[in-house]
Protein backbone atom coordinates (compact mmCIF):
# COMPACT_ATOMS: atom_id res chain seq x y z
CA UNK A 1 0.00 0.00 0.00
CA UNK A 2 1.38 3.40 -0.94
CA UNK A 3 0.07 6.93 -0.76
CA UNK A 4 0.36 10.08 -2.85
CA UNK A 5 2.06 13.21 -1.56
CA UNK A 6 -1.34 14.87 -1.21
CA UNK A 7 -2.71 12.00 0.87
CA UNK A 8 0.32 12.01 3.16
CA UNK A 9 0.10 15.77 3.59
CA UNK A 10 -3.53 15.31 4.69
CA UNK A 11 -2.67 12.47 7.08
CA UNK A 12 0.21 14.31 8.74
CA UNK A 13 -1.19 17.83 8.76
CA UNK A 14 1.73 19.28 6.77
CA UNK A 15 1.87 20.99 3.40
CA UNK A 16 2.76 19.32 0.12
CA UNK A 17 5.54 21.90 -0.19
CA UNK A 18 7.02 20.69 3.11
CA UNK A 19 7.09 17.09 1.88
CA UNK A 20 8.71 18.19 -1.38
CA UNK A 21 11.36 20.05 0.61
CA UNK A 22 12.05 17.04 2.83
CA UNK A 23 12.53 14.97 -0.32
CA UNK A 24 14.85 17.55 -1.90
CA UNK A 25 17.16 17.66 1.13
CA UNK A 26 17.12 13.88 1.56
CA UNK A 27 15.32 13.91 4.90
CA UNK A 28 12.29 11.95 3.68
CA UNK A 29 12.73 10.38 0.26
CA UNK A 30 9.60 8.44 -0.76
CA UNK A 31 10.26 4.77 -1.32
CA UNK A 32 8.35 4.58 -4.59
CA UNK A 33 7.52 6.53 -7.72
CA UNK A 34 4.52 6.10 -9.96
CA UNK A 35 4.92 5.41 -13.66
CA UNK A 36 4.45 9.14 -14.20
CA UNK A 37 7.23 9.91 -11.74
CA UNK A 38 4.99 11.06 -8.88
CA UNK A 39 6.04 10.46 -5.28
CA UNK A 40 4.48 7.46 -3.50
CA UNK A 41 4.94 6.90 0.23
CA UNK A 42 4.89 3.49 1.90
CA UNK A 43 4.41 2.48 5.54
CA UNK A 44 8.12 2.83 6.31
CA UNK A 45 8.07 6.37 4.89
CA UNK A 46 5.10 7.25 7.10
CA UNK A 47 6.92 5.88 10.15
CA UNK A 48 9.92 8.07 9.35
CA UNK A 49 7.68 11.09 8.84
CA UNK A 50 6.16 10.53 12.27
CA UNK A 51 9.64 10.61 13.79
CA UNK A 52 10.54 13.75 11.85
CA UNK A 53 7.41 15.54 13.00
CA UNK A 54 8.02 14.46 16.59
CA UNK A 55 11.48 16.04 16.64
CA UNK A 56 10.26 19.11 14.75
CA UNK A 57 7.49 19.60 17.33
CA UNK A 58 10.21 19.66 19.98
CA UNK A 59 11.99 22.38 18.03
CA UNK A 60 14.88 20.44 16.49
CA UNK A 61 16.28 21.99 13.28
CA UNK A 62 16.17 19.80 10.19
CA UNK A 63 19.90 19.03 10.15
CA UNK A 64 19.72 17.68 13.72
CA UNK A 65 16.66 15.61 12.84
CA UNK A 66 18.62 14.06 9.97
CA UNK A 67 21.50 13.26 12.32
CA UNK A 68 19.18 11.63 14.84
CA UNK A 69 17.51 9.46 12.21
CA UNK A 70 20.51 8.57 10.06
CA UNK A 71 23.67 8.78 12.20
CA UNK A 72 24.22 5.49 14.07
CA UNK A 73 26.49 7.32 16.54
CA UNK A 74 23.94 10.01 17.40
CA UNK A 75 22.69 9.97 20.98
CA UNK A 76 18.94 10.71 20.97
CA UNK A 77 18.91 10.83 24.77
CA UNK A 78 21.45 13.64 24.87
CA UNK A 79 19.54 15.61 22.23
CA UNK A 80 16.26 15.11 24.03
CA UNK A 81 17.78 16.11 27.38
CA UNK A 82 19.05 19.37 25.87
CA UNK A 83 15.69 20.06 24.26
CA UNK A 84 13.90 19.30 27.51
CA UNK A 85 15.96 21.99 29.25
CA UNK A 86 15.08 24.50 26.51
CA UNK A 87 11.37 23.64 26.69
CA UNK A 88 11.37 23.92 30.48
CA UNK A 89 12.93 27.38 30.26
CA UNK A 90 10.39 28.39 27.60
CA UNK A 91 7.48 27.16 29.74
CA UNK A 92 8.76 29.24 32.65
CA UNK A 93 8.99 32.33 30.48
CA UNK A 94 5.49 31.78 29.09
CA UNK A 95 4.11 31.44 32.61
CA UNK A 96 5.70 34.76 33.56
CA UNK A 97 4.23 36.36 30.44
CA UNK A 98 0.78 34.96 31.23
CA UNK A 99 0.94 36.45 34.72
CA UNK A 100 2.00 39.81 33.26
CA UNK A 101 -0.88 39.78 30.77
CA UNK A 102 -3.33 39.00 33.56
CA UNK A 103 -2.06 42.04 35.50
CA UNK A 104 -2.41 44.17 32.37
CA UNK A 105 -5.98 42.94 31.82
CA UNK A 106 -6.89 43.77 35.41
CA UNK A 107 -5.33 47.22 35.10
CA UNK A 108 -7.29 47.89 31.93
CA UNK A 109 -10.54 46.69 33.50
CA UNK A 110 -10.05 49.17 36.35
CA UNK A 111 -8.90 51.90 33.94
CA UNK A 112 -5.47 52.06 35.59
CA UNK A 113 -2.53 53.25 33.48
CA UNK A 114 0.26 50.69 33.16
CA UNK A 115 3.58 51.59 34.75
CA UNK A 116 6.72 51.42 32.56
CA UNK A 117 7.70 48.18 34.31
CA UNK A 118 4.31 46.58 33.63
CA UNK A 119 4.37 47.75 30.01
CA UNK A 120 7.76 46.12 29.59
CA UNK A 121 6.42 42.87 31.03
CA UNK A 122 3.52 42.91 28.60
CA UNK A 123 5.50 43.80 25.48
CA UNK A 124 8.75 42.00 26.34
CA UNK A 125 11.91 43.00 24.52
CA UNK A 126 9.89 44.81 21.87
CA UNK A 127 8.72 47.60 24.12
CA UNK A 128 8.43 50.50 21.63
CA UNK A 129 10.38 53.05 23.68
CA UNK A 130 13.30 50.72 24.25
CA UNK A 131 13.11 49.53 20.65
CA UNK A 132 13.63 53.10 19.43
CA UNK A 133 16.46 53.67 21.91
CA UNK A 134 18.23 50.58 20.61
CA UNK A 135 17.95 51.94 17.08
CA UNK A 136 19.36 55.32 18.12
CA UNK A 137 22.29 53.84 20.02
CA UNK A 138 23.29 51.38 17.32
CA UNK A 139 22.86 53.54 14.21
CA UNK A 140 22.87 57.07 15.56
CA UNK A 141 19.30 57.34 14.23
CA UNK A 142 18.34 60.45 16.15
CA UNK A 143 15.64 61.33 13.60
CA UNK A 144 14.19 57.84 13.83
CA UNK A 145 14.16 58.02 17.61
CA UNK A 146 12.42 61.41 17.66
CA UNK A 147 9.86 60.20 15.12
CA UNK A 148 9.14 57.11 17.19
CA UNK A 149 8.75 59.17 20.34
CA UNK A 150 6.41 61.58 18.55
CA UNK A 151 4.18 58.80 17.24
CA UNK A 152 4.04 56.62 20.34
CA UNK A 153 3.29 59.58 22.64
CA UNK A 154 -0.29 59.54 21.32
CA UNK A 155 -0.84 55.76 21.44
CA UNK A 156 -3.54 54.42 23.71
CA UNK A 157 -3.52 51.01 25.38
CA UNK A 158 -5.79 49.80 22.58
CA UNK A 159 -3.23 51.00 20.05
CA UNK A 160 -0.45 49.11 21.84
CA UNK A 161 -2.55 45.95 21.95
CA UNK A 162 -3.36 46.19 18.24
CA UNK A 163 0.28 46.80 17.31
CA UNK A 164 1.48 43.93 19.48
CA UNK A 165 -1.06 41.56 17.92
CA UNK A 166 0.03 42.59 14.43
CA UNK A 167 3.72 42.20 15.25
CA UNK A 168 3.12 38.80 16.87
CA UNK A 169 1.26 37.66 13.74
CA UNK A 170 4.27 38.57 11.58
CA UNK A 171 6.58 36.63 13.88
CA UNK A 172 4.27 33.60 13.73
CA UNK A 173 4.33 33.70 9.94
CA UNK A 174 8.12 33.68 9.96
CA UNK A 175 8.24 30.91 12.59
CA UNK A 176 5.85 28.78 10.51
CA UNK A 177 8.11 29.11 7.47
CA UNK A 178 11.12 28.10 9.58
CA UNK A 179 9.21 25.11 10.97
CA UNK A 180 8.34 24.00 7.43
CA UNK A 181 11.99 24.13 6.40
CA UNK A 182 11.46 26.98 3.92
CA UNK A 183 14.83 28.66 3.22
CA UNK A 184 15.36 32.14 4.69
CA UNK A 185 16.20 33.54 1.26
CA UNK A 186 13.01 32.19 -0.32
CA UNK A 187 10.39 34.51 -1.76
CA UNK A 188 7.99 33.56 1.04
CA UNK A 189 10.44 34.43 3.83
CA UNK A 190 11.57 37.63 2.12
CA UNK A 191 7.94 38.71 1.74
CA UNK A 192 7.36 38.30 5.47
CA UNK A 193 10.59 40.19 6.16
CA UNK A 194 9.28 43.04 3.98
CA UNK A 195 5.99 42.96 5.92
CA UNK A 196 8.08 43.20 9.11
CA UNK A 197 9.98 46.23 7.79
CA UNK A 198 6.81 48.01 6.68
CA UNK A 199 5.18 47.37 10.04
CA UNK A 200 8.04 49.13 11.82
CA UNK A 201 7.85 51.98 9.32
CA UNK A 202 4.12 52.35 9.80
CA UNK A 203 4.15 52.14 13.58
CA UNK A 204 7.38 53.75 14.76
CA UNK A 205 9.81 55.34 12.29
CA UNK A 206 10.98 55.24 8.69
CA UNK A 207 12.70 51.85 8.56
CA UNK A 208 15.09 51.84 5.60
CA UNK A 209 16.57 48.59 4.34
CA UNK A 210 19.89 49.55 5.93
CA UNK A 211 18.24 50.05 9.31
CA UNK A 212 16.21 46.87 8.87
CA UNK A 213 19.28 44.70 8.21
CA UNK A 214 20.91 46.32 11.23
CA UNK A 215 17.93 45.27 13.32
CA UNK A 216 18.36 41.74 12.02
CA UNK A 217 21.98 41.73 13.15
CA UNK A 218 20.89 43.01 16.57
CA UNK A 219 18.40 40.15 16.91
CA UNK A 220 21.36 37.76 16.83
CA UNK A 221 23.99 39.88 18.59
CA UNK A 222 21.85 41.13 21.48
CA UNK A 223 20.96 38.27 23.82
CA UNK A 224 17.75 39.98 24.91
CA UNK A 225 16.38 40.04 21.38
CA UNK A 226 17.75 36.56 20.67
CA UNK A 227 15.96 35.16 23.72
CA UNK A 228 12.68 36.75 22.59
CA UNK A 229 12.84 35.13 19.16
CA UNK A 230 14.15 31.80 20.45
CA UNK A 231 11.12 31.64 22.75
CA UNK A 232 8.88 31.86 19.69
CA UNK A 233 10.79 29.16 17.80
CA UNK A 234 14.35 27.83 18.15
CA UNK A 235 16.57 29.31 15.47
CA UNK A 236 14.15 32.15 14.65
CA UNK A 237 16.59 34.97 15.47
CA UNK A 238 19.11 33.80 12.86
CA UNK A 239 16.33 32.97 10.39
CA UNK A 240 14.85 36.46 10.78
CA UNK A 241 18.24 38.09 10.26
CA UNK A 242 18.93 36.06 7.11
CA UNK A 243 15.48 36.73 5.66
CA UNK A 244 15.78 40.47 6.38
CA UNK A 245 19.18 40.61 4.72
CA UNK A 246 17.98 38.66 1.69
CA UNK A 247 14.99 40.98 1.38
CA UNK A 248 17.22 44.06 1.51
CA UNK A 249 19.47 42.64 -1.20
CA UNK A 250 16.40 41.89 -3.30
CA UNK A 251 15.24 45.51 -3.13
CA UNK A 252 18.61 47.25 -3.15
Amino acid sequence: MSYSVGQVAGFAGVTVRTLHHYDEIGLLVPGERSHAGHRRYGDADLDRLQQILFYRELGFPLDEVADLLDDPDADPQAHLRRQHDLLTARIGRLQDMAAAVERAMEARRMNVRLTPEEKFEVFGDFDPDRYAEEAERRWGGTDAYKESQRRTATYTKEDWKRLKDEFDAIHRKMADLLAQGVPADSEAAMDVAEEHRRFIGGAYYDCTYEIHTGLGEMYVADERFTATYEAIHPGLAVYMRDAMLANAVRHM
